[in-house]
């Protein structure tokens, strides 16, 4: 029996369908996403989206959709879906009798006696998606028209009907190839079979995509259809439809879907669903191996990368090792850019989160050789930027602590911005990362030793030492159980925010035992919920509980209330730091928690963040690097802690 279950009765009921969206990575950066009924409720949706490397290599929808037409005895039944203000049309989702998404997605439609199975595959590091169509029963010659609907636009905009489109198209083998601008490439569309294309080529206005406007964006779109594909099926048939940005052969096109059948990895239980979306983050282009932060929008950011590996990678050091040589090639002046090939070198605590990614790769591979050769040295440089100063305001103050302090610019992961102000500014002093540079000098200095550099090795230890002589008296404010956020020319800053949690479960922490205790009592009765951290607690006056709206008032609660599960996993760390094997039951609670986020919205997947007040709804992206990596990094911590003896 399947692990993922779907109500079949319901899915013909919209409310529930278009609640659950499916996502399929090729793992080179091009994706398919939708809903389980195919209908696209999001400008991020498409068959086939992919980066174009002719417009700098930013993702672009080609392929919206794909209307299949069964006809029978001159009577057609439009299986497709599509959103219109006021209206669905065609209303092809009625005809859904089953959803599978074990292997691969499929659904099965029943038009009178005719039963048709869809089942989709993404090639794996190819520019190609392939759509097997398979007719299951049928009691009178069939035909099966398929009419492919063009966007050809940047994921981020809409398209709208123009007279610069060029409607032409040139005939392959068994299809066509449309280039509907001249920047773009080619699409080529082609059948496993023989086919007869009929040319209708119309725009279609006012495609509504509802999330969109939910979220307080432009949300209709016209597509372009060029016209559609007709061919006979018969009974027991399975015809193969791809979409690729070259050339294929037809008669090939049967045994690569069979062949990229063969390997998939199973959806058969929680861990093996998060496994399977952890291999989508990971991107492979050229010489590089990166982390997408999330779906849909987001692209490579290199903080997220950080707090992402351990989680992801775990079990495969080889990839872990490769996303790191690929990023850390981007350190300039002991900085890290925000995002891949970007020029904002502002992060006070993304170098920090370096060290982190790094300890936790040694920890799994025992590859010191490589930490000592190839990011000793970068370590390195990083903190004698930090130690001098560097230029994005930051410094080292006497006390060892670092200040950072950039007038209008957030420098830590709390970085929300409405009208060009930032939200939580946090200058100064910030508990998380100073608990970052503690741990980051001490883990240097491991290595320091070792090579056998002196003059560096006592400068760390020197460094240390202040730290831990300043780190608690900064922090800590009288009568409180939890630890200042930050400290800035005014004080500090007393709202209860998780922060302080990093300072409890980095290898390397300035706080006494007692002191943790304290801290995470405070944070678990005001601050956690089954779905992971508040960013500020509910008794704040700063609160929001809901994130939603616009995209000014969804910023503007993003870090005042909203929960993030990444934070869950520094929180469980530490407590198992704590209490050892008796954590083990309340940490499988916390991590069955989001069980249930296999089948709803993101399907296999965890959402970016959710709202802080009960019932803590799914919000942000349907696909978050760093949530899906936090609970897989908790089954690790709750598997070690199993293994070890009493």
């Amino acid at each position: 029996m399947s692990y993922l279950k779907f109500n079949k009765s319901e899915l013909v009921n919209l409310e529930y369908s278009l609640s659950m969206e499916m996502l399929s990575t090729n793992r080179a950066g091009g994706y398919t996403s939708t809903t389980i009924v195919g209908c696209n409720t999001r400008k991020y949706h498409g068959w086939m989206v992919c980066p174009i490397k002719e417009l700098g290599g930013e993702k672009h929808v080609l392929l919206s959709s794909l209307d299949e037409t069964i006809v029978q005895h001159e009577q057609s039944f439009n299986l497709g879906i599509r959103k219109y203000p006021g209206s669905y049309d065609p209303r092809g989702h009625k005809y859904i009798i089953d959803f599978e998404f074990e292997p691969t997605p499929s659904l099965t439609y029943r038009v009178g006696g005719v039963v048709l199975k869809k089942e989709l595959i993404v090639v794996h590091n190819e520019e190609q998606i392939l759509m097997r169509y398979t007719l299951l029963d049928a009691h009178s010659p069939t035909l099966l028209r398929l009419k492919p609907m063009l966007a050809y636009r940047n994921i981020h905009s809409l398209s709208k009907a123009n007279l610069y489109c060029d409607i032409h198209f040139k005939p392959v083998a068994s299809g066509i190839a449309s280039k509907l601008y001249a920047a773009y490439p080619s699409l080529y569309m082609q059948l496993s079979k023989k086919n007869e294309f009929v040319a209708v080529p119309d725009w279609y206005y006012n495609v509504e995509y509802i999330e969109e406007k939910k979220r307080g964006y432009e949300y209709l779109e016209d597509l372009f259809s060029p016209g559609y594909f007709e061919t006979d099926i018969a009974k027991g048939e399975s015809v193969v439809f791809s979409a690729s940005l070259k050339e294929v052969s037809p008669s090939s096109l049967l045994d690569e879907f069979n062949r990229e059948m063969t390997g998939r990895p199973p959806k058969n239980s929680f861990t093996s669903c998060l496994r399977n979306t952890a291999d989508q983050f990971v991107m492979r282009k050229s010489k590089n191996t990166e982390i997408v932060s999330g779906y849909h929008w987001y692209g490579c950011r290199t903080r997220d990368t950080f707090l992402s590996l351990p989680g992801l990678l775990h079990d495969d050091p080889t990839t872990y090792k490769s996303v790191l040589d690929t990023v850390s090639a981007r350190l300039k002046n002991g900085m890290f850019p925000d995002v891949a090939d970007g020029d904002d070198y502002y992060a006070v605590d993304t170098p920090l989160w370096y060290f982190f990614a790094i300890q936790k790769y040694l920890q799994f591979s025992g590859d010191k050789d490589s930490v000592r050769k190839l990011y000793f040295p970068k370590m390195k440089s990083i903190i004698e930027a930090y130690a001098d100063g560097t230029n994005e305001g930051i410094r080292m103050h006497d006390n060892g602590l670092i200040w950072a302090e950039e007038q209008g610019v957030p420098k830590t992961w709390m970085n929300a911005v409405v009208d060009n102000r930032p939200v939580t500014p946090r200058y100064g002093y910030t508990v998380e990362v100073n608990a970052l540079w503690y741990n980051a000098v001490c883990f240097a200095l491991e290595f320091a030793k070792t090579s056998r550099d002196k003059s560096f090795a006592s400068r760390l230890a020197d460094i240390a030492g202040k730290i831990e002589a300043s780190y608690y008296n900064v922090f800590a404010i009288p009568d409180s159980k939890h630890l200042a956020d930050y400290v800035g020319s005014a004080g500090q800053n007393k709202r209860i925010r998780p922060n302080q949690i990093i300072a409890t479960s980095l290898p390397y922490s300035p706080l006494s035992e007692e002191t943790k205790e304290t801290i995470l009592k405070s944070v678990k009765y005001d601050l956690l919920t089954p779905k992971g951290i508040r960013t500020v607690s509910p008794t704040d006056p700063v609160y929001k509980g809901m994130y939603e709206g616009t995209p000014a008032e969804r910023d503007a609660a993003f870090h005042q209330g909203t929960v993030h599960v990444w934070l869950l996993a520094h929180y469980v760390e530490a407590r198992f730091k704590l209490y050892g094997k008796a954590f083990i039951a309340e940490a499988k609670r916390l991590m069955r928690g989001f069980e249930e986020d296999m089948t709803s919205r993101g399907l296999c997947s965890i959402a970016e963040v959710y709202n802080g007040d009960p019932p803590h709804e799914a919000r942000g992206a349907i696909s978050q690097a760093w949530s899906v990596a936090a609970i897989l990094y908790i089954a690790q911590l709750i598997n070690r802690e199993s293994s070890i003896n009493n």
